[in-house]
């Protein structure tokens, strides 16, 4: 989940560096490819680790593509070439362990392709797969449109998200990024380069969207454009009540586009953690602390609504319908009226603090999973409380929560729960936090909880035939169909 701690523990700013002395084993490739393969210190240093500074993974090199038919090129000699070598696409390197690395083989930097065409119609548009969504949106909202699907942080590569699903505080009402693109062109682990769509070539299509770059890389995605607003009514409100806090969620998404709200999303308030107040009044601030402190856990739900014009009955409607019927705590609502694209670009005034405070390079050892809404209250009673309240100190987390997902979640419900547990390290108490994270998944499988890990990171094949259930089958076969000589994100560890 693109998602960002907002509450950080870390007492200590740590500075490390890959050393310079680093060598890559030598991949050689034939002048007739007229491909440059960088192999210097610093191409080969920035490539070998990810947002998730846990793991570093050294390539053999580096090319910077300045078309599609260059990767083309590429993957045809690796896959036919006498000296067989892997390939991983990489845009912003915002996974967390590896998945976009690849040991002694060649890091595709996709953000040297980069760019975005708008539709005359301005129903969509063609965007190159290293593009940032970010720049999606400056170049759409120029133009009065935008994608209607956005995960939480959008300086992340298109071809990034829709390698795995794409989500944020959007889904509920319009489907995580996957379930929003018309067409794409990929180039396969034989160097094919193919256009395809739900009616061309839908097995590549529908194997590519979600498929954690098995089958191909995505250079270029055409991408559903809707009406752009111009601002969002940004609440957020708290709850000392887990079932009201979760029942107001529920009530939310079920509601019509034009009576409801846009955007949804939660975090907890945990009084082992720090407890960021910053949105709210001055006034309440402290009295907030106290609620932490005296309930031990506070419910933060998080609301937006677009618009263009305030005067329109239905805004009122709306924000009336928040302030009067939802079960938060009286008196502990808060709103922001801010422009849409400062809404969707909030979390990096997040980023921008952490690096100013030598934060943001630091591990980041996640969690995501899919909770069935079945099993929500047994997963707050069996982790929350017994596992991340009892712990010394959390980071925080973060709900996120959808009824409409495509990608592989868990068993079909009409609402699945998106848990973000986002917490920052040292190096040295990495093992501790993944200590805990496997405490929390067994937990789940010994409470029968049906979770799905979001952004996993599987290193049995059992465990990934294990999550991809009834999909596996396809799965596989599609690789064998797409990258028989298994060439493509390696990183993943699948086959």
């Amino acid at each position: 989940m693109a998602d960002l701690p907002l509450m950080i523990t870390l007492m200590t700013v740590l500075i490390y560096l890959l050393p310079s002395c680093i060598k890559s084993s030598e991949i050689i490739l034939p002048k007739s490819l007229n491909l440059t393969l960088l192999t210097d210190p610093s191409a080969i240093s920035a490539a070998s680790h990810d947002f998730g500074n846990i793991t570093t993974v050294i390539p053999g090199g580096v090319i910077c593509p300045s078309s599609p038919a260059e990767i083309s090129r590429l993957l045809s000699y690796a896959s036919n070439g006498e000296r067989k070598f892997q390939v991983a696409a990489r845009g912003q390197g915002h996974s967390l362990k590896g998945q976009a690395a690849v040991l002694n083989g060649v890091i595709v930097n996709m953000t040297c392709l980069a760019g975005v065409v708008i539709s005359d119609d301005m129903k969509y548009a063609d965007v190159a797969g290293g593009t940032l969504w970010v720049d999606v949106l400056k170049n759409t909202a120029e133009k009065g449109v935008s994608p209607v699907s956005w995960t939480d942080y959008l300086h992340v590569s298109i071809g990034g998200t829709l390698s795995n699903a794409g989500i944020g505080g959007e889904v509920f009402r319009n489907g995580p990024q996957i379930s929003n693109v018309l067409e794409l062109d990929v180039i396969t682990g034989k160097g094919e380069m193919l256009a395809c769509s739900p009616q061309l070539n839908s097995e590549l299509f529908y194997g590519v969207l979600g498929g954690l770059g098995q089958f191909g890389i995505i250079t270029r995605a055409r991408i559903v454009l809707n009406h752009a607003p111009k601002r969002a009514k940004w609440f957020r409100m708290l709850y000392s009540d887990f079932t009201a806090f979760t029942k107001d969620q529920e009530r939310l998404i079920s509601m019509a586009d034009d009576a409801g709200v846009d955007y949804l999303e939660g975090q907890l308030f945990m009084s082992n953690g720090v407890v960021d107040t910053s949105f709210f009044p001055e006034s309440n601030q402290s009295k907030i602390a106290d609620l932490v402190k005296s309930h031990g856990i506070i419910y933060v739900l998080e609301v937006a609504k677009f618009y263009d014009d305030p005067t329109l009955p239905i805004i009122g409607q709306v924000v009336d319908m928040l302030t009067r019927t939802l079960s938060y705590l009286p008196g502990f609502i808060s709103m922001h009226d801010v422009a849409y694209f400062d809404f969707l670009n909030r979390v990096k005034a997040e980023e921008d603090k952490l690096r100013s405070l030598g934060l943001w390079e630091v591990p980041h050892p996640w969690l995501n999973l899919y909770v069935p809404k079945s099993q929500i209250l047994d997963f707050h009673n069996g982790v929350v409380k017994d596992i991340l309240l009892k712990q010394n100190s959390t980071s925080g987390l973060t709900l996120l929560w959808d009824n409409r997902m495509s990608a592989m979640v868990t068993d079909e419900e009409d609402v699945v729960y998106i848990i973000g547990i986002l917490q920052s390290a040292t190096p040295q108490n990495v093992p501790e936090v993944e200590s805990l994270n496997d405490s929390i998944i067994r937990v789940c499988k010994d409470s029968g909880i049906k979770i799905k890990q979001y952004l996993m990171h599987y290193t049995r094949k059992e465990d990934w035939v294990e999550h991809f259930g009834t999909k596996w089958s396809d799965f596989s076969k599609r690789k064998d169909l797409f990258d028989p000589k298994k060439l493509l994100s390696p990183g993943q560890d699948i086959f």
